[in-house]
């Protein structure tokens, strides 16, 4: 039945958002729109006791930093709300007494010490068609005693009734048809009295019918639940409006086997959040790609790759270009290795591309993060000193270091180019240097240059030694863009000053 695509994000505000959870909001936001479809952020906090303060407000910022919109949700409102999972209770109430009035779910008040009891006196013990006449629970009790129980206020679960011997069938639009036995299954617990909550179980599948989920794309390690949600749509009734199931395949560690973690990234020295995370209960800082210099373009490109290919070696793509272009046909069944490298590579590429006044922009605070004011620089002299450089920068803190010499003369030269370049005939070259570059009568470089370099043929000066140490003067150290281009820009005066400098501040070192 065609129906209009409706795919949901529904993250638990349990901390920050794993890249795993950005890279699967991503995929649903590429396919919503590629189908003309909706976004649904949705707050699962079922989960009290894991609820960590500001992770909502953290998941919000994440995906408008990286240009994910979103159509309905907390902030955005939409006529299928609420949108988070706590103030839907009423909702969920209806919802388990339906199940219980079928015969398709039943309440257990086994308590965790029965539990735990039954666990140790039966190997591999699950809560199922084999065990369940045997606890105590509404299918071995009498009507009155539940009722009493409840009145009481002894704390108990729900229970989902399923049958064992059952093939469940299970299509993803992946990994094709998957089977699996409804005996390996156990009898998951939907509600809890204690809080009042539904588990993920029952509340993903009410949200996802009551808010026309059309598709429901989430992570490999969602997978082995998929025929336990089957169940329960047939349970409800809902069959013929069941979702497509979508699992994507897993981030997998850069090196070695098993899925990325957060060590992985503290180990090797990459985030594995969006943005910075201040842990409110142990005051841990963890990294994040914003704060790290990434660019948030670059970012959605990098993380589209992982487990997606637009069928061809294209690799540079925008946002419209990537939902123009994305197919879940094209998505690996195989996990994909996080090559946090690469990710470095995207973020120079976009860097290049980035237009001026946009990494202008970017670059004044890192300007004056180093006590340097933007405004004893015109825009123009900012702009033609970043773009000498930006092609050996991944981030834009990198353009610091490259053109730092560009707005603050060195007062420090490098030991080891004086070693190599700066000789003892080396001040007498460079004050003859001077001579040249004040009788020049134009500054461009493509005219500076040849005269400079006859000068240096004309009286058999050893050039390298001779450029270096002009090099060496103006920027103290030997690198840098092409030496008449940074001398043009910086100016005559400038570059003379930083010559009489260099003559006078360097020393040859004690052999």
């Amino acid at each position: 039945m065609d129906r209009k695509v409706r795919v949901r994000f529904a993250p638990s505000p349990t901390g920050p958002l794993h890249i795993g959870g950005v890279r699967t909001a991503l995929y649903n936001y590429l396919f919503a729109r590629q189908n003309g479809g909706d976004m649904i952020l949705r707050i699962e906090d079922t989960d009290s006791q894991r609820f960590v303060p500001g992770a909502e407000d953290y998941i919000n910022e994440a995906l408008a930093w990286l240009g994910i919109g979103i159509d309905e949700g907390v902030r955005e409102g939409g006529k299928y709300g609420p949108y988070k999972q706590s103030e839907r209770r009423d909702i969920y109430r209806a919802h388990v007494k339906q199940l219980l009035d079928a015969g398709r779910a039943y309440i257990a008040f086994d308590t965790p010490a029965e539990l735990e009891a039954a666990r140790a006196s039966h190997a591999n013990f699950q809560y199922d068609a084999s065990t369940r006449m045997n606890m105590r629970n509404s299918l071995t009790m009498s009507p009155a005693e539940v009722e009493r129980l409840i009145a009481e206020g002894t704390p108990y679960v729900v229970r989902f009734l399923i049958e064992p011997g059952r093939e469940v069938e299970v299509n993803d639009l992946i990994r094709g048809k998957v089977t699996i036995n409804s005996s390996i299954l156990d009898d998951k617990v939907l509600y809890k009295s204690a809080d009042d909550l539904p588990t993920y179980h029952l509340a993903n599948i009410v949200d996802d019918h009551l808010m026309e989920v059309s598709h429901v794309i989430r992570g490999e390690e969602w997978l082995p639940s998929a025929p336990l949600h089957v169940l329960l749509y047939e349970a409800f009734g809902w069959a013929d409006t069941m979702p497509e199931f979508v699992h994507l395949p897993l981030l997998l560690k850069p090196d070695g086997k098993g899925k990325l973690s957060k060590r992985d990234g503290d180990r090797l020295g990459f985030p594995v959040f969006p943005l910075e995370w201040h842990d409110p209960k142990s005051g841990e800082i963890s990294s994040g790609y914003r704060e790290k210099g990434y660019l948030p373009q670059a970012v959605v490109n990098f993380l589209a790759l992982l487990g997606w290919n637009p069928g061809d070696d294209t690799e540079i793509m925008s946002m419209d270009e990537l939902i123009s272009k994305f197919s879940l046909a094209h998505c690996s069944k195989a996990g994909a290795k996080f090559a946090f490298e690469k990710g470095k590579w995207f973020n120079h590429e976009y860097l290049l591309m980035m237009p001026a006044d946009q990494l202008l922009g970017l670059f004044k605070p890192v300007m004056e993060a180093h006590g340097v004011n933007p405004a004893d620089f015109t825009d123009e002299y900012i702009t033609t000193a970043i773009d000498m450089v930006k092609s050996r920068a991944n981030f834009v803190n990198d353009l610091w270091d490259q053109s730092k010499f560009f707005f603050v003369a060195p007062t420090e030269y490098a030991e080891k180019d004086i070693r190599k370049r700066w000789k003892a005939d080396t001040p007498h070259l460079m004050e003859e240097l001077i001579g040249v570059l004040e009788s020049l009568e134009s500054w461009e470089s493509a005219k500076a240059e040849p005269v400079v370099l006859g000068w240096i043929t004309d009286h058999d000066y050893h050039m390298g030694n001779v450029m270096n140490a002009f090099r060496l003067a103006v920027v103290g150290e030997c690198k840098g863009p092409h030496m008449f281009d940074i001398t043009e820009l910086l100016g005559k005066d400038e570059t003379v000053a930083r010559l009489h400098r260099a003559i006078g501040a360097i020393r040859l070192p004690e052999e």
